[in-house]
């Protein structure tokens, strides 16, 4: 019934997830990159990616690939690979709203035989609660008789260029035993790495989710132990490598949890919690607590400050890196917005500088105008925020330059030894 012959793949969703699928599988099979993004979709025909997860020579490579915004170019595809994000709102609940318009437009496009795959991360038992019910409806088709589903969660790490699609071993999963085996056999034309299968979409649903807050909750322990390190005037770096001695030590460091995974799909795993009566508190606890960091870092800056007796109200500091992760342009979901809205909060003037971020998207999303070059001997303040190549490559002599006589350095990222900083997190 399946075969891999007359495959045709559409990527719905474009971004760090979907283009490197799609590339990959675009350089051996015919494949159709959707996006409602037209911005998006224009770069991509100019042969540029502007989240720079994949090179302008490899998307050359991917001779077979093609990039559209009509849903309705989709329709001669049969193997459809779902990767839109999958948000949370202010209130920290799941915002499946993205995964609802894909399944609707996809629905409109079905045909008897057709393969509907999900890489968003999400809890388990969405994608046959939520999305094929709204396959059903739209298509008229019957589920598991018409058409099927499949679930093979994503592992793109952005900005790491020695873990990519291809050597990251995938967890695939199908709605039935012969779909499973299909969908298996359709990742392995492209994973080097090999896949794993799934008993069910739901466990492979639950093994996605929890990658992230098993990360989150042990991240959440090393802050928290960072916190009580502080106040007991010990280098938290110095307890890790010692600590890091031990074989099966975890090397977690403290820091700011942001982004569109770690600080996000925790909250997936406890909306379905709360649904079916259980209140998990070990997760929600390392979430309150990692969210909490960004007003954590300016009280210490304040201090420090204070006893250097700068003058606090008016003071100008300087945060080097907005986005959120080093060597990476994407700046959703950043943690460093928590440590600019707390700065200001004392009316400190603020001034970030990140050469990684389109500066008009930063205007964009959160009002902020970054500087396109730090002023020397300036500011009263300077965090190192994210590890920029960049910034290291600066040394600490041009960074503590940006400072005034008098000024506190805050290495949020143990980027240099603790003599030459202020304040280690």
């Amino acid at each position: 019934m399946f075969g891999i012959n007359n495959l045709k793949i559409a990527v719905i969703g474009l971004g760090y997830v979907g283009l490197p699928l799609a590339v990959e599988f675009g350089k051996q099979y015919p494949v159709i990159g959707f996006d409602i993004n037209t911005n998006r979709i224009g770069s991509l025909q100019a042969g540029a990616d502007h989240t720079l997860e994949v090179s302008d020579d490899e998307l050359s490579q991917a001779t077979h690939l093609s990039y559209s915004s009509d849903i309705n170019s989709l329709k001669s595809c049969n193997f459809f690979i779902v990767t839109v994000p999958t948000p949370i709102d202010e209130y920290k609940q799941p915002d499946l709203t993205p995964l609802i318009r894909a399944s609707e437009a996809i629905g409109g496009l079905l045909k008897s035989g057709d393969i509907v795959v999900y890489e968003s991360t999400v809890y388990p038992g969405a994608t046959e609660e939520v999305c094929i019910p709204v396959l059903e409806k739209v298509s008229g088709l019957i589920f598991n008789q018409d058409f099927y589903a499949g679930y093979s969660p994503e592992r793109i790490n952005p900005g790491d260029k020695e873990h990519r699609v291809t050597n990251i071993l995938k967890v695939t999963a199908g709605s039935t035993p012969q779909v499973a085996d299909f969908v298996d056999q359709v990742y392995n034309l492209i994973i080097t790495a090999g896949t794993h299968k799934a008993p069910s979409i739901k466990v492979a649903e639950a093994a996605k989710v929890i990658e992230n807050t098993q990360r989150d909750v042990n991240i959440a322990l090393i802050n928290e132990l960072a916190v009580i390190f502080n106040k007991m005037d010990i280098d938290t770096e110095a307890v890790l490598t010692a600590a890091s001695t031990k074989w099966n030590f975890l090397p977690f460091r403290p820091g700011l949890v942001g982004g569109h995974c770690i600080g996000v799909d925790p909250y997936y795993l406890t909306h379905k919690a709360q649904a079916i009566g259980y209140n998990p508190e070990i997760i929600l606890a390392g979430r309150r607590l990692n969210d909490s960091m960004g007003e954590y870092v300016v009280t210490q800056l304040i201090k420090t400050m204070i006893k250097k007796r700068i003058q606090v109200e008016g003071a100008r500091v300087l945060i080097l890196g907005l986005s959120f992760k080093e060597n990476c342009p994407d700046v959703r979901n950043t943690k460093v917005i928590d440590i600019v809205h707390e700065l200001r909060e004392y009316n400190i003037e603020v001034d970030v500088y990140d050469p990684w971020i389109d500066n008009s998207e930063a205007e964009r999303e959160y009002g902020i105008n970054p500087v396109k070059t730090p002023s020397a001997n300036y500011y009263d303040g300077v965090i190192l925020a994210v590890a920029h190549s960049e910034f290291i490559d600066m040394g600490i002599d041009k960074i503590r330059n940006f400072g005034k006589d008098s000024h506190v350095l805050y290495d949020l990222k143990y980027v240099f030894e603790k003599d030459k900083t202020d304040i280690r997190l």
